[in-house]
This record gives C-alpha cells, structure tokens and sequence, in this order.
C-alpha cells in the first residue's frame, strides 16, 4: 500500500464557517483512487462520502463500473428520489420505530427526523443524515481516502456530538477495503453503513438478476411489519426464500417473495436484514454476490453482525433515473426495479428499541464504535 499523504485540513465539519465554506465548494469535486497494480479503481465524493464509480474487470479483462450513481454530481446531494447511492448512511442506519428511542443510562426519550412512510419513522438518521453532509478529506494517497465528520449534538432530534471517520483503500489483488470509526461525547445511537448498490453486469446485458447469485451465511432475520418496522421476532430463514446459505439466483428469489409481505405491504423483492451465523467473524467469507454474465464476484468478510439486502425494489417509485452513461444512461436507459442489489453491512436494524436482543447500539464517552468490512474482487468463469 501505499503511504497516504495527509491533506491540510483546517478542521472536520461544523468547527469554523470558514472550513464549512470550503467543504461546501469541493463538495462535489471528484476523487478517483487505484489499487497499486491496477486491479481496482474508483471514485468517490466528499458530500455524503459518496462512491460514485467502481471499476473491477469482468471475465474478458475490461473494466465495469458496477455502482450505480448520477453522473451529475450535484443530484447526490438534490435529487428528491433520496436513493443514497453509494452513500455512508447514518448517525443510525436502516429504520427507528416511531423515531424515538430511550438512552439506557439516563432514561431520557428522544425523537429523530421522522421521514419515512409519511412520518410513521425514521430512516437512515433523518431528514438531513450523513448522506447529505459535506465530509472532510483528512487523508488521500493514490490508494486511500479518509474523511471525516462532526455531528452535533442535537443533529436531527439526537443526543451528543459524534465525531465519525470513514476510509476507502484499494489494495492489490483486487480488495476494497472500508473502515468506520465513530465517537460520542454523551451516550447516543451510532449504526453506520454504505449503502453501493450494484449490478455486476454495469447493464450491459440482463436488468432482472437473472444473472445474479447470492450466499449468505445467515441463519435467521429480522421479521418487521408491513412497513418494516422489526416486531421483535428473529425467525429462521429456513424454508423462506431469504434462506440464502446455498447460492441462489436472485430472480428467482425475489420472485418467491410474491405474495409473502416480507419486503413490507404488497411489496415483492428482498428489502431485509438478514442475521449472520457466527455474527462478526472477520476471518470468514459472510456473503458472495457474483453474475454469470460478466464472470465478477464480490466476497465480503466483516466485523458486523448482521446484513442489510435490498433489492431495489422501490426504484421508481419516485421517478425514472437516468443511468449513468458508463452503464448505458447515454441510450436512454434508466435505473428500473429489481435490476441491482444493495448489500449494507451492520447490526440489527431498530435494535435501540430492542434491548432483548442484546447488541450494542448506545456509544458514550471513552467508546469507540468500529466497522470494518473487506470486498475481495474476482472472477468466475
């Protein structure tokens, strides 16, 4: 790897006008890193942390860009369909039950950004959650990016400032690495994740994950209503068709979901959180995604608990998005449903409100909240 080459950094968001005038202006500005022997490239954003381009080689040696993204940059931080493509999601990921949860030490009740589901909860920390915040760059190199936020204390409704970091290095043989530090000065939830979606193909043929396979080693989920709240059950997927312990194409199993409810409501797809067998065994492959089309496979090892798998069921709902053109936007084409696959790696979603369970969602002074996460790139033939 190489040496990272700290860049002049006045201060993280929120410590002077002067920093946040200069965030606001490179918001958008593109940075792009490599692996040292090329097996890897992408591109990210400061606003949001944002990765905005990931290019492995598919079977034939060419390169993908295999996330889906704008290729106006501007639309990360505008666009009203509020997709968080490629985004670190947090102060807490996934969804909060009626946006309110109590702190274990004090006994105090709080209430966050309700902005999901007309108010009913809130997802990934709120109206404005790190997604829309303006990250600073506190290390680059041609492998490796570190930013950096401050979230003050009463930021969307919650308690303390955290203070958050987030690294992206490539490395050789064609690893993607991402580190998530994350510190309060008072007790407050903190559940951080990316949120890439992907289509290995860069649709470049099938947009059904006809090609698309999936395995994960999770025994049991998180089962929520009709609007994805958890109901505090933690039933076997045994049986289900989120039993993905052998690989699985992942039309067909969306197409099992029909008529379950388990995405929500009337909803068909997968859009659940899905609980890891030996939980966070960094030493062991949790989940592999790959297609047969253009032969890339991901495997993911990673310190968190759980997984988030959503399917993108809901990608129009809100509009048609143009895809980028690396993935044939310039033709016209769009983002349609069930054509990508998110993979959020974290702990068990609404969690704060289920102390039954017994994870840690609540961080204070002197704790450090870590998440870590290792993407091997490959090749199938």
């Amino acid at each position: 790897m190489a040496a990272a080459n700290p860049v002049k950094k006045s201060s993280v968001n929120g410590d002077s006008s002067q920093s946040q005038s200069e965030d606001q202006i490179k918001a958008l500005e593109t940075l792009t890193i490599e692996a040292p022997d090329g097996s890897l490239k992408a591109s990210f954003i400061r606003a949001g942390a944002h990765v905005t381009n990931f290019y492995a080689k598919d079977k034939d040696g060419e390169f993908r860009d295999i996330v889906l993204g704008y290729d106006d940059r501007s639309m990360y931080l505008s666009d009203p369909a509020k997709a968080y493509y490629g985004a670190i999601v947090g102060r807490y990921a996934n969804r909060i039950r009626n946006s309110t949860f109590t702190v274990p030490s004090s006994g105090k009740a709080y209430t966050v950004g309700a902005n999901d589901n007309e108010g009913a909860d809130s997802l990934h920390g709120g109206f404005i959650g790190y997604d829309a915040r303006v990250w600073s760059l506190v290390e680059q190199s041609s492998n490796h990016l570190k930013f950096s936020l401050q979230d003050p204390d009463g930021s969307q409704g919650y308690p303390g400032t955290v203070t958050a970091y987030v690294t992206y290095t490539l490395q050789n043989d064609a690893k993607w690495l991402i580190s998530m530090r994350a510190y309060a000065d008072a007790e407050t939830p903190i559940m951080l994740s990316s949120h890439a979606y992907w289509n290995l193909d860069a649709y470049q043929g099938s947009e059904d994950l006809s090609t698309h396979y999936i395995q994960l080693q999770a025994d049991k989920y998180v089962a929520t209503d009709g609007i994805l709240i958890p109901n505090g059950e933690l039933p076997s997927v045994s049986g289900t068709p989120l039993d993905f312990r052998q690989p699985t194409q992942v039309k067909a199993a969306i197409e099992k979901t029909a008529g379950t409810d388990l995405c929500g409501a009337g909803c068909t797809g997968i859009d659940n959180c899905l609980i890891y067998e030996k939980g966070g065994d960094e030493s062991k492959t949790q989940m592999s995604l790959w297609s047969t089309a253009s032969g890339i496979r991901i495997d993911v090892k990673t310190d968190q608990v759980a997984a988030q798998v959503y399917t993108g069921n809901g990608m129009q709902s809100v509009r048609n998005i143009t895809r980028k053109a690396s993935q044939g936007g310039k033709d016209g084409g769009i983002y349609v449903n069930h054509s990508c696959v998110v993979l959020e790696q974290q702990s068990y979603i609404d969690g704060i409100n289920h102390p039954e369970w017994g994870v840690k969602h609540f961080y204070g002074p002197g704790e450090e909240y870590k998440w870590d996460a290792e993407y091997t790139f490959s090749v199938v033939k």
